[in-house]
């Protein structure tokens, strides 16, 4: 229990994090000390509310990082009868529930799996996701006053002199040696750094959470829509109960998630499986459009493969998704493309029974590494028959 408590914290995301926290905290107090000190009431006051976010900062931190975004049991079975609607995970040997996603760094399949998060070194899903957005919002806030308290405290330290020179003595002289200037302008840069670009995506959490939809499921709605462009009838999303209801599904002052993480309340002429049966659809139009390519040039798996040239590491797909190692004469089915990159899947052979889905290798790699195979060229038939596994 507890070397796994520290193996979640002993990453470079969390450790970074605490230490930007730390930082900033550290700093901002030491600077409020002297230019609106706490024996004043107001000073008092601007201590106690800038300890409060600091405080409520770290532990919804640490709340979002341990407590996780709750995980599909293993082996999770539904009703016999609705298994038709649900994908299969061959690595936890069950079925998918609706909103549930497999992450490949946890392992596990997680319920309402929005992303993974690097900073937390876990995902963000159900169990966690109010955590999460209050930790957001408390960091942005905190950082806020911080580069108020800092970025006054710099200007008085760095016109100390003109104060003294001219006998000003209606405001409070700041103080800062060589290292606490150095210090403070760090502490600065990074608390407008998290302000920038933690609001933006506090801004995206929280229209996630009006719209009752993750990010994941942002993407399948796009899709669904798509489908159905030159139709009269759009994709109904099954989750979305109004703004009101929305929110309260996630956000309330126990942070405690609602319902088992499983079974969804859903708007009318929906039902359970809406999503996931749309799920189902689109995974088969992507392998109807798959194609088979040849290796003719080996691909390290390296994510900025400067061999390859300039333009293919400059134009390197924008996400986490793994970088596939590759031989020559090897065969991979490729279900997404870019310019200068390819996505699939390396075709193995001979894999070990019931291992298929914990061996499988897919990812991005250069697409001036590999040809286009022909039509007639024989594809084995355990790769045509692909399941519907994760």
């Amino acid at each position: 229990m507890c070397f796994a408590a520290c193996n979640r914290i002993c990453h470079w995301g969390p450790l970074t994090a605490i230490a930007i926290i730390k930082i900033v905290t550290g700093m901002t107090i030491h600077c409020s000390g002297m230019w609106w000190p706490s024996t004043t009431l107001s000073g008092f006051f601007n201590t106690l509310c800038f300890m409060s976010l600091s405080g409520l900062t770290l532990y919804n931190f640490l709340s979002s990082m341990y407590h996780g975004p709750g995980y599909l049991p293993l082996n999770w079975m539904p009703e016999k009868q609705d298994c038709q609607y649900l994908q299969f995970c061959g690595v936890c040997h069950g079925y998918k529930a609706p909103r549930s996603h497999h992450c490949r760094k946890c392992g596990r399949c997680v319920l309402k799996m929005d992303h993974h998060c690097p900073w937390i070194n876990n995902c963000v899903g159900w169990g966690n996701h109010s955590h999460f957005t209050y930790f957001l919002l408390f960091a942005t806030l905190g950082c806020a006053h911080a580069s108020i308290v800092l970025s006054c405290s710099l200007y008085r330290a760095i016109h100390r002199n003109h104060y003294i020179f001219n006998r000003v003595t209606d405001v409070p002289i700041v103080y800062l040696g060589i290292w606490g200037m150095i210090l403070t302008v760090l502490a600065l840069g990074f608390a407008i750094g998290v302000v920038a670009a933690v609001g933006m995506l506090l801004f995206f959490q929280v229209r996630s959470i009006w719209r009752n939809r993750t990010g994941i499921e942002d993407w399948i709605l796009e899709k669904a829509n798509y489908r159905r462009m030159n139709s009269n009838q759009m994709f109904i999303f099954p989750y979305d109960l109004g703004t009101l209801q929305n929110i309260q599904q996630v956000l309330n002052l126990s942070c405690q998630p609602i319902g088992d993480g499983i079974y969804w309340p859903v708007v009318k002429d929906c039902h359970q499986y809406t999503l996931t049966i749309e799920q189902i659809e689109q995974k088969e139009e992507k392998r109807l459009k798959s194609r088979l390519y040849r290796v003719i040039k080996p691909a390290s798996g390296y994510w900025f493969p400067i061999f390859y040239g300039f333009k293919v590491c400059c134009s390197y797909p924008c996400t986490d998704e793994s970088r596939l190692k590759l031989n020559c004469g090897d065969l991979v089915n490729v279900t997404r493309w870019r310019k200068h990159w390819l996505f699939g899947e390396k075709i193995q052979e001979n894999l070990p029974e019931g291992q298929e889905a914990l061996l499988r290798q897919r990812g991005w790699f250069p697409r001036c590494c590999v040809i286009e195979v022909t039509e007639n060229f024989n594809i084995p038939n355990k790769h045509n028959e692909e399941k519907k596994i994760n």
